[in-house]
């Protein structure tokens, strides 16, 4: 379903996609299959974006970014693309890439700084400020947005369970999944 209000240019929309009221689709932007555009989301020229996502009210993806399978993205989400933006001198050699891989959520009003890649089953709390990459299973959040936490595929808090070596494994208490997480990787949680 796209809704007649939608501007969709020459890009690709996968099968059981609906794109609602007010969205751009840019030229040679690319949607996966089942995925939902929010009202007045903007989609630049050449993005991609995977099979099963939502990307919720007003969210913007700008040219250079990368959304993997099953990714959330809330209302007003910003991704930038420029880390010297300057209107009078812009060219695609400045443009900057961005990667979600699958399985991450990003809160509402959340901005993206270009550059980053948010790893796979990665939480960005609303309104954070993500400047650095995000380790898979990270709970990241604030202004710069920094480790709290490690989450679960189901999106619930991972405890620690077992030390090994360089490693640890961390399970959810709610649905019992155990996730291997380096041990350097989980000592660069703020507390």
């Amino acid at each position: 379903m796209i809704h007649e209000s939608a501007y969709i240019e020459d890009a690709e929309i996968g099968e059981g996609t609906n794109i609602w009221h007010f969205v751009h689709v840019r030229k040679g932007a690319k949607i996966g299959k089942n995925c939902n555009i929010g009202k007045g989301a903007y989609i630049d020229i050449n993005v991609k974006i995977g099979d099963n996502c939502k990307l919720q009210n007003f969210a913007t993806l700008y040219d250079g970014v990368t959304i993997g399978n099953d990714v959330f993205i809330g209302p007003h989400v910003c991704f930038t693309n420029d880390i010297f933006p300057r209107t009078s001198i812009w060219t695609d050699d400045r443009l900057v890439k961005t990667l979600v891989k699958d399985g991450a959520s990003i809160g509402a009003n959340a901005t993206i700084i270009a550059g980053v890649t948010i790893g796979n089953n990665a939480m960005v709390g609303a309104g954070s400020v993500v400047t650095k990459n995000v380790p898979d299973y990270a709970l990241v959040v604030g202004n710069p947005a920094k480790i709290k936490g490690f989450v679960c595929e189901c999106g619930k808090k991972l405890n620690e369970k077992t030390k090994s070596g360089d490693s640890l494994i961390l399970q959810c208490n709610d649905c019992g999944k155990e996730i291997q997480i380096e041990r350097s990787i989980y000592e660069m949680i703020e507390k």
